[in-house]
């Protein structure tokens, strides 16, 4: 099974294209050893009745904010491509999913819960579904094909009627996607009371994943102009509780236009740099939430084994146990017989028919036992009988229940989880260690990897 995995590996790693970065190719071989239909973690945990999931080969990264922050419009400066609507108007009505793919395509919802199927617990959230897209494009830009987009809608606040429940949907996605950028528009709408509760409410649980932004800062005016409305949005969120941290960070950005220059300092690369240090953490945790799968699978498996053969010796004991109790419940009525016996014959019949010596030596052996019995009153000799003949059926019964035993493996079965055992650890440690020291390759030199 071992050599089957090598050459199988080796070939879905010569099949990538040379343009994969080695982030995305490690992504894409740990997820390859959890789903391999023959010998994958997923499939090889059921037998031992451990549950596992897929690493997922991308990042999830939602964006949030009043309408009009720019949301749509920074998927597309990342992407380099005009993918999603912007303007003024809210254009973002539901959830829009945007990835890379081999070709340009649109799908509608159900076919997003399709590609995604860790998101189908939306459909719980009542008109959600008719409101999800996904937009696929072939854009290589940056580091978009280790990347998912999840435009939200746009908050309002007022008499604005959405056809779902769209703060708990924000909260949900939350809490699945690996980081959130919150922007900010200076233009009259960053204090929206709808965008600042869903923070507080996001921040209580998965505080480390939000960060904040001050987004089209090159249309807020003079500089003493953006630092006023930095101020009223830093001070309405510090009044939150929770959001009062130390290190509160806010960047400015905007989408730089050749055509239009400004003097405002602009850290949109900052966004850049954090999608790819979460990129980069994630990579890490894959590689190590592999190890950990690799040592709870081998601990099952040791435990099934340790368990078998301990099923075995129970067994065993409970057969000789069975068989003793067994020969003692047969014991008491043999017993009886041969009292029966001395007693209705002679001793002349009993030499003729044993011999001299066979008659002696059983005389001698049940002499205390028939003394023990003439000893008994006649009356109760009867009811004597009748106890020792329910003795021995409760021996009987007694070995009878002894003899259940619990189910053991077959042999083929052993060499089927030793085999699978030996591929975790002589395989797939192998591998995550390869992907580790390919992973470590790209920061550090060769000469401290030895």
């Amino acid at each position: 099974m071992s050599g089957k995995i090598k050459s199988r590996s080796a070939a879905n790693a010569d099949s990538l294209s040379p343009s994969v970065s080695c982030d995305e190719r490690i992504l894409r071989d740990c997820h390859q050893i959890y789903i391999d239909t023959d010998s994958g973690l997923i499939s090889m945990a059921q037998t031992v009745g451990v549950t596992l999931l897929p690493p997922r080969k991308k990042i999830t990264v939602m964006l949030m904010g009043n309408h009009s922050a720019g949301k749509s419009s920074f998927i597309n400066w990342y992407v380099e491509e005009h993918i999603q609507r912007t303007g003024v108007a809210i254009e973002t009505q539901g959830f829009s999913f945007v990835t890379s793919g081999r070709k340009r395509e649109s799908l509608t919802g159900n076919a997003t819960l399709h590609l995604y199927p860790h998101f189908k617990p939306l459909q719980e959230f009542k008109g959600v579904s008719e409101y999800l897209s996904t937009e696929i494009c072939t854009s290589r830009q940056k580091r978009f094909s280790l990347v998912t987009f999840v435009d939200s809608p746009g908050l309002v606040d007022g008499d604005m009627k959405y056809p779902f429940d769209v703060d708990q949907a924000i909260l949900w996605l939350g809490k699945l996607c690996d980081l959130v950028l919150v922007f900010f528009d200076p233009m009259g709408q960053a204090l929206c009371k709808r965008t600042l509760n869903i923070v507080e409410m996001l921040n209580d649980c998965q505080g480390d994943k939000l960060r904040f932004y001050l987004s089209k800062a090159d249309e807020a005016g003079s500089e003493s102009d953006r630092q006023r409305v930095m101020m009223q949005i830093v001070q309405e969120l510090c009044k939150r509780p929770g959001l009062n941290k130390c290190g509160f960070d806010m960047p400015t950005i905007y989408i730089p236009n050749p055509n239009k220059p400004s003097r405002c300092v602009n850290q949109i690369e900052e966004v850049c740099r954090t999608i790819e240090k979460t990129i980069n953490q994630t990579v890490q945790n894959t590689l190590n939430s592999l190890e950990k799968d690799c040592e709870l699978i081998t601990e099952a498996i040791t435990d099934k084994l340790h368990t078998d053969r301990q099923s075995s010796v129970d067994n065993w004991r409970a057969r000789c146990k069975g068989c003793l109790l067994g020969l003692l419940g047969f014991c008491v009525p043999l017993l009886l017989l041969a009292l029966l016996i001395l007693g209705s014959l002679s001793r002349e019949v009993l030499e003729l028919t044993l011999g001299e010596d066979s008659t002696e030596a059983l005389s001698l052996y049940l002499a205390p036992v028939v003394r023990l019995f003439d000893s008994i009153p006649i009356q109760q000799q009867l009811y004597c009988c009748g106890g020792l003949v329910f003795l021995s059926f409760i021996l009987l019964l007694l070995a009878r229940l002894s003899f259940r035993t619990r189910p053991v493996l077959s042999g083929r079965q052993k060499r089927q989880l030793q085999e699978k055992l030996e591929y975790v650890q002589e395989v797939v440690k192998n591998k995550k260690k390869k992907l580790y020291e390919e992973y470590l390759r790209q920061s550090v030199g060769d000469h401290d990897m030895d």
